[in-house]
């Protein structure tokens, strides 16, 4: 194909298709097929619709050898080029040329209603795409003169982001898993920072009779107060010795504190 020349295109291809002699309109009501003597058609065979540029051409063709019969080069459409009857959706009204300027209006028609269907649309899309085209065109030329995008927010129009569970590229999602605990169950609390000492047994007196809380950590209890805790504990530490030599002796006796 030569730079510049336009290729052919196939729209739609109908396999049977009927033409008859439309007699001339005394006025301006529409064409009736009802006129046309549908039982005794002038020529069958089969259309062919292509194009080529902006121009669509209703080519009707022998069945067998393809050969050429008429041909009707259409502009636009809908125009007086192709024109439905009044009384039927199967049926047009063509103008057919033969290429010297010469021109017939002859009427087709299809056997089925879906083949008529399938000609207004296949006429309809082609112009359809001549449109846009068009339009584009004029858009290239005069950028400045289309519709401008506009994508800033409008007054008190909010937005919504939901990144919980956005996948990372490994696959794995972003959201916090619980960590797992040890084998032996839950994780135990750690004790209480070295350097602090123990509560005083007069601390704990003094927090019962008030029945208030106790800060914790404690403050650094004193020398004389670290003494007393001392003794205290002493106490309980010298009756849980002679508890546990008596328990030898006597696995029945009881040891009072």
């Amino acid at each position: 194909m030569a730079e510049g020349e336009e290729y052919e295109s196939v729209l739609c291809v109908k396999p049977e298709v009927h033409v008859y002699r439309v007699p001339p309109r005394a006025s301006n009501r529409g064409y009736r097929a009802a006129e046309w003597q549908l039982d005794q058609p002038a020529w069958s065979g089969r259309m062919r619709i292509t194009a080529k540029g902006n121009v669509a051409y209703i080519k009707l063709e022998d069945k067998n050898s393809g050969e050429l019969f008429a041909q009707a080069p259409v502009d636009q459409f809908p125009s007086i080029t192709v024109e439905g009857v009044t009384d039927s959706s199967r049926y047009f009204v063509i103008r057919i040329e033969d290429g010297n300027g010469r021109r017939a209006f002859i009427g087709v028609g299809f056997v089925d209603r879906g083949d008529a269907f399938d000609f207004n649309v296949a006429l309809q899309d082609h112009f359809k795409w001549v449109k846009q085209q068009s339009e584009l065109a004029k858009q290239a030329l005069n950028p400045d003169q289309g519709p401008k995008l506009d994508l800033g927010f409008k007054e008190g129009q909010t937005i919504k982001l939901n990144i919980a569970n956005v996948k990372k590229k490994d696959g794995s999602s972003s959201a916090s898993r619980p960590r797992a605990t040890g084998s032996g169950g839950p994780s135990l609390i750690p004790p209480p920072p070295g350097g602090k000492t123990a509560l005083t047994g007069e601390q704990l007196s003094s927090a019962a009779e008030a029945d208030v809380s106790i800060p914790w950590p404690p403050p650094q209890a004193s020398n004389s107060t670290a003494e007393a805790a001392a003794d205290i504990w002493g106490d309980f530490t010298k009756a849980s010795g002679s508890a546990s030599s008596q328990a030898q002796q006597s696995s029945t006796s009881w040891v009072q504190f």
